[in-house]
């Protein structure tokens, strides 16, 4: 399956609980930190929540 990688831009101050526990759950702590996920309509619903908050980037192999 594919994959997308996942870079956390902006700060979590100032926004919600909601949005805070989301990003954690995606694997992000600190700004410019990367993960890389499998792109499945979870994870994909998930960085939609917070897509003023991340870059999204595919992975090429």
């Amino acid at each position: 399956m594919a994959k997308i990688k996942i870079t956390l831009k902006r700060s979590l101050i100032g926004y919600s609980q909601d949005q805070r526990r989301t990003v954690r759950a995606l694997g992000l702590h600190k700004i410019n930190s990367c993960v890389e996920q499998e792109d499945n309509p979870t994870i994909r619903g998930m960085v939609h929540k917070v897509e003023h908050l991340v870059k999204v980037e595919p992975v090429t192999e």
